[in-house]
């Protein structure tokens, strides 16, 4: 193509670029997605293969509009057994209710819960962080090999030895491990719920998604983002507006992205998991569908249960009440759950969920259900124990610094911040840095005055 005024050619390069900003590159996950979502598409299997065989450029880029066009006009398989709406209304026709008994603290009580979810966020998040993105069968034989399986504590850096390191290809130079840091260091999965504050803060409790949208232009550049984000985030820069933003050429719209986003709105919700649940919602479709929104508005639920009750079945159980009875992730959970009950051990549910998602595709390792049911197993196998639990979810692998906070922040509301020992506060020393332009580093006492603000100022 040429710009006749210009006199020049206009050149695109995809060389450089992450593969979650070239539609074409992940093309197949494409395929994975939609179908896993019930689209009638398997009719067109070999011309997503051939399609993902070509070279990046023009030419496949215009083939995989077509594809676009293609699945976004496709049916739903006759066959398929679960009904999934994005329609907020429609999700709560499909709820299952469940209700439990309620005891709600007193405001000093509850201010150490806050203390406690925050800071077990952050616990969690660091425990994980510095393997994001290891594999089981070399995770396994690291923590081995470094006497730290079962998992019982920080990865350190003493761990990592030229001889050790030099057994696997995973690279485990240059991380943040547990006797280095100061604070917790800059994460996504923090960030978020620094990010959630300044939204309740800008737009109030009765937020858009609008909103949303806004802050996230506002507050953060484009490489604080990833997969579905980074994909929303390019789409509001084109004025592709919520929900549109999460569907338009998104192949990561059921990742694990939104689930990630919800702690706070369970914090400023206690013992009110609906409401938890509607203000998640208004935060997920911004960058997913479907499952992907449930799971932010199911740990949404959870968080805001466990600031009421200190029994599991209860929160797990709470949350699932506030997203559809008849979605893969419902169906997934109560599987985890039921289990549990029957006696199945933590090492056969591993390969269970290993069995149902492939960690070495990116699509199973950062799928929300994969997740999700590392999430609640860690729970119920952790028995309410804080560091047994997050050393639960991260031994898993798949996604181990945004599970370790998830079930971190939630068994830190659950029992407050006496639940969780000196030896995994140390290291997050009480803050928390961030990319957010304008806030830089967290001191987590002031969000927790914060959050006490945003809950007393209701609707």
């Amino acid at each position: 193509m040429f710009a006749k005024i210009y006199d020049t050619e206009i050149k695109t390069d995809y060389s450089n670029k992450d593969g979650f900003d070239c539609y074409p590159t992940d093309i197949l996950t494409e395929y994975t997605q939609s179908y896993e979502e019930g689209l009638d598409i398997e009719k067109h299997k070999a011309l997503f293969d051939d399609v993902s065989k070509m070279e990046n450029g023009e030419i496949k880029s215009h083939m995989c509009d077509a594809l676009f066009e293609t699945i976004i006009n496709a049916d739903i398989r006759p066959d398929y057994k679960y009904n999934e709406p994005n329609d907020l209304e429609k999700i709560k026709e499909l709820r299952k209710p469940y209700s439990f008994s309620a005891e709600k603290s007193d405001k000093e009580t509850f201010k150490k819960k806050l203390l406690g979810a925050w800071t077990g966020r952050a616990c969690g998040c660091l425990l994980g962080k510095p393997v994001e993105g290891i594999r089981s069968d070399e995770f396994i034989p690291f923590l081995k090999e470094t006497g730290n399986y079962p998992m019982h504590r920080y990865i350190l850096s003493t761990d990592v030895t030229d001889e050790v390191s030099s057994h696997y290809k995973f690279s485990f130079r240059n991380k943040p491990y547990g006797d280095v840091v100061d604070g917790m260091p800059v994460d996504d999965d923090t960030n978020y719920v620094v990010l959630a504050q300044k939204i309740i803060e800008d737009s109030g409790r009765s937020f858009t998604s609008s909103d949303v949208a806004k802050a996230w232009l506002k507050y953060q550049s484009v490489f604080s983002y990833f997969t579905a984000e980074r994909v929303a985030y390019v789409n509001l820069i084109k004025c592709i507006e919520p929900p549109s933003s999460a569907m338009y050429k998104n192949p990561y719209r059921e990742w694990i992205g939104a689930q990630i986003r919800g702690d706070y709105f369970g914090y400023i919700n206690p013992g009110n998991p609906e409401k938890a649940a509607e203000m998640a919602f208004n935060d997920a479709c911004i960058s997913h569908v479907k499952n992907g929104i449930y799971g932010e508005m199911f740990v949404s639920a959870m968080i805001s249960c466990a600031a009421v009750t200190d029994s599991i079945e209860d929160v797990i159980y709470g949350g699932l009440s506030e997203i559809p009875s008849t979605s893969r992730l419902y169906e997934k959970v109560v599987k985890i759950f039921d289990d549990y009950k029957n006696g199945v051990s933590l090492s056969e549910v591993f390969n269970y969920i290993h069995s149902e998602y492939d960690e070495h595709t990116s699509h199973g390792w950062c799928h929300v259900i994969s997740n999700a049911m590392i999430v609640v197993a860690a729970l119920l196998y952790g028995e309410g124990d804080f560091g047994k639990s997050i050393c639960i979810a991260v031994e898993m692998a798949f996604d181990t610094d945004c599970n370790g906070a998830t079930v971190g922040s939630i068994l830190g509301m659950r029992g407050g911040i006496d639940c969780i020992d000196d030896y995994w506060k140390k290291p997050v020393n009480g803050k928390i840095h961030t990319s957010i332009f304008g806030v830089d580093t967290v001191d987590i006492e002031k969000a927790v005055d914060k959050t006490l603000e945003h809950i007393e100022s209701g609707d």
